[in-house]
């Protein structure tokens, strides 16, 4: 093996790693960087990537971090929850991630958007963890497409070794 292989494997390799992490954390091109990992694989001479399948896979990447971006905003608006619920639920992800355990990552993005409705305007309870909950869903979608996607390029660029 070249080299350059090596040296292409392991960037792509921890592409993949930083992009599945990437696809929880907000802000962070999670799907994009495991397709660029893709790309890497490509330029080896040990891979059977093809053309095809990163043009493919690239339109889905573009796709679903576009998907991503509106499906919480979407959410968020049809449940009537503010701005101050998206902004909460975001800082619940990082909140959540420095507690450090599957549990607070998963419940951060909920209750910061629940304080942030609070916030918001507390007159009508009922309406406030009702927007909290889109926002929660609205993360969970999101992440969810981003992490079955990147786990689908994740499984083709292993594939593409053997």
């Amino acid at each position: 093996m070249l080299v350059k292989d090596i040296a292409l494997i392991a960037i792509g390799a921890l592409l993949i790693v930083i992009g599945l992490i990437g696809c929880i954390i907000p802000g962070v091109p999670g799907t994009p960087l495991c397709w660029s990992a893709l790309l890497l694989a490509f330029f080896t001479t040990k891979s059977s990537i093809t053309w095809v399948s990163i043009l493919i896979l690239g339109v889905i990447t573009v796709i679903v971090e576009v998907l991503d971006f509106f499906i919480p905003a979407m959410l968020t608006k049809a449940s009537g929850g503010s701005k101050a619920g998206s902004i909460g639920s975001t800082i619940g992800v990082f909140a959540g991630l420095l507690m450090g355990s599957i549990v607070t990552i998963l419940i951060g993005p909920f209750v910061g958007a629940l304080i942030g409705e609070l916030i918001h305007d507390s007159s009508d309870l009922k309406k406030v963890f009702k927007s909290a909950w889109f926002s929660f869903l609205g993360f969970l979608t999101g992440s969810g497409i981003r992490l079955v996607v990147s786990t689908v390029i994740l499984i083709v660029w292993v594939k593409s070794f053997f």
